[in-house]
């Protein structure tokens, strides 16, 4: 089994850093790994993307061009990923920032107003967890428990008391 998963927004909006969640729980569950950034010389507000393969086999290349998952968080990323998901694969959209609605043959397409929810649920700034929890439901690129520990392994110790949030957010998204 493989995932290929990409990941897009604006800086700031926690892309890589659910990018490295979800490596990590790769890792957790055993499987080999890449997680590949990429994003803009600007600090905040230009654009970022993360590419991570998960996969039972060694990974040849950690570029994804035909993600079989999309996690995106803004217009010029839905307009840009929206048409290279694999058919059979899954783009998980925040509909708060995202109000484009379009039906891709062979897609499974998601709007979570990942966004509204955050900020509904005392998680201010975790929308991507719950749309990465959202695509953990569709996908099962690993299990909750890895995700638990990726999540735990990727916030850093002077941000610790943001570990419980983020099983929060997580078990919100996979209950969507």
């Amino acid at each position: 089994m493989t995932q290929n998963i990409l990941l897009a927004g604006f800086g700031g909006q926690g892309i890589l850093f659910a990018g490295k969640v979800a490596a990590y729980s790769g890792l957790m569950d055993g499987k080999e790994v890449s997680w590949l950034p990429s994003y803009g010389p600007e600090m905040r507000g230009g654009t970022a993307n993360c590419s991570v393969c998960i996969s039972d086999d060694p990974i040849c290349s950690p570029l994804i061009l035909n993600p079989d998952a999309l996690l995106v968080m803004n217009k010029p990323s839905y307009d840009k990923f929206i048409h290279k998901v694999q058919p059979g694969g899954v783009a998980v959209i925040d509909a708060t920032l995202i109000s484009d609605r379009e039906e891709i043959e062979g897609v499974k397409t998601c709007y979570v107003e990942a966004t509204r929810l955050a900020e509904e649920n005392d998680l201010q700034g975790l929308a991507n967890i719950i749309l990465l929890g959202k695509v953990l439901k569709e996908c099962g690129f690993a299990s909750l428990e890895a995700v638990k520990k990726g999540i735990e392994k990727s916030v850093p110790a002077r941000k610790q008391h943001l570990v419980e949030p983020n099983f929060r957010a997580i078990e919100l998204g996979m209950s969507l």
